[in-house]
């Protein structure tokens, strides 16, 4: 915050009056600040463990504290998360033109396994999901 107000042209009397009044008022929290982003992020905008690492640090959130608050998502969770995504993706339409060639099947498998890894979700897990979810709804129709 300190970086950013300086940034931002303020002289440094006022930048250390704003600390002052956030640090008494509890604002300054930062292992607070990355476990509610982390929660917050992961349930509402389905991101992965690696695009929140990522936000995190370019928030200025130091690595021990991100690895602190990442701890908390459940892998089985996260997977969940990945899994409900890509049922999301798998219309009808999609489905059909997975049936209809292995070419049209692996274009749609690495559309969706793109669309996980974009959202942060490490690519093993990315493929592993996919990859089910493309063969059960296959098997299904």
């Amino acid at each position: 915050m300190r970086e950013r107000l300086t940034r931002r042209g303020f002289d440094a009397d006022t930048v250390d009056d704003v600390m002052a009044r956030l640090d008494k008022a509890g604002l300054l929290d930062d292992e607070d600040f990355a476990t509610e982003w982390v929660r917050s992020r992961g349930a509402n905008s389905g991101r992965g463990r690696v695009a929140l690492r990522h936000e995190l640090k370019a928030k200025g959130v130091d690595a021990s504290t991100i690895e602190s608050a990442l701890s908390d998502i459940d892998p089985d969770d996260e997977r969940a998360v990945a899994r409900r995504l890509v049922d999301r993706k798998l219309t009808p339409r999609v489905i059909d033109e997975a049936l209809a060639d292995r070419m049209a099947r692996d274009k749609q498998f690495r559309r969706l396994a793109g669309m996980l890894v974009r959202r942060g979700y490490p690519q093993s897990m990315a493929l592993e999901v996919v990859g089910e979810a493309l063969n059960e709804a296959l098997a299904d129709h």
